[in-house]
């Protein structure tokens, strides 16, 4: 099908090798040969007279009006996708949709578990899947990979919707036979342990960002694991400590060989949110599913 001349086949096409700036990796990414995707490359060249991919030392990079089209082509595609994908109605008990959701293991933990578990029940047709945070994960969100992503604080930014999920605290956990330590921990005995910590695809944990801005002398790291739910069981038997949000603590701590040790100094404030495209505002599908995850952060206890 062409529009203004344009065989609106190629918008993918074109896409991929804005994305990409590379023939071959376009190429692979749709599951085209290379002299396929040079092929649609030169047709696009000619239809917008421009190269719009040109050579630049070593590397190949977008011209001006390449650039220009970026962030337009991936609109486009959502915007496609959005208005294919509504429906007059959205029926839970009938439907076959499925979400791509980004969250840490503490929001599947302390949240998303228990939304999965409402799922099953109410919806069994809607599969989810759940993919750990990495440096692109706003650009998969922004390009349609991913439905929703669930991160601490996001600004607002245009192009994206967003609403407040749930807040919490910090709170740290001990191995119940510590020595070293006693109900409160003060900045000083804090930094003078031995800690275990997050260290994830997307770079430190807002945590770790705060405290080495605020303060000069650096927490004692030992052990560093990707993600936070395994950070409890590597402090047992040990006299390290784990620094955890409190709803985390508070489960971890359920374990009688762990218990909770409240952070007696300056801690950073932490909100928990929902991110969403624009596009996906008035989707019913996605209307639905951002109502109930919000309905189960609401109902979430305040940590104590």
């Amino acid at each position: 099908m062409r529009y203004q001349r344009l065989d609106l086949n190629l918008i993918n096409a074109l896409r991929a090798l804005l994305t990409e700036k590379n023939v071959t990796r376009a190429g692979e990414l749709l599951c085209v040969s290379q002299s396929a995707m040079s092929g649609i490359l030169a047709r696009l060249r000619e239809y917008f007279e421009d190269p719009l991919i040109v050579p630049l030392g070593r590397r190949m990079e977008l011209t001006p009006l390449g650039e220009s089209l970026v962030d337009k082509v991936n609109d486009l595609i959502l915007m496609i996708d959005a208005t294919l994908g509504t429906r007059p109605e959205f029926d839970p008990a009938t439907t076959r949709r499925h979400f791509n959701i980004v969250a840490s293991d503490y929001a599947v933990t302390v949240l998303l578990h228990e939304v999965l578990r409402d799922l099953a029940l109410c919806a069994g047709g809607i599969t989810i899947e759940l993919r750990q945070a990495h440096r692109l994960s706003y650009q998969d969100l922004e390009t349609g990979e991913v439905d929703f992503l669930i991160a601490p604080e996001w600004a607002d930014t245009p192009g994206f919707s967003s609403a407040l999920l749930f807040g919490d605290d910090y709170s740290g956990v001990v191995a119940r036979d510590n020595p070293d330590v006693g109900d409160t921990l003060s900045l000083e005995q804090y930094l003078a342990l031995g800690h275990v910590a997050c260290l994830t695809n997307s770079g430190q944990p807002m945590f770790d960002l705060w405290f080495s801005r605020r303060h000069a002398a650096a927490r004692r790291v030992e052990v560093a694991f990707p993600g936070f739910v395994m950070l409890p069981l590597l402090v047992l038997s040990t006299r390290r400590i784990a620094t955890l949000h409190t709803r985390q603590a508070m489960l971890a701590c359920q374990d009688e060989s762990l218990r909770r040790v409240r952070l007696d100094f300056e801690l950073p404030p932490f909100a928990e949110m929902l991110a969403w495209h624009k596009y996906r505002d008035h989707d019913p599908g996605s209307l639905w599913l951002r109502e109930r995850i919000m309905a189960h952060a609401r109902a979430l206890a305040a940590p104590a």
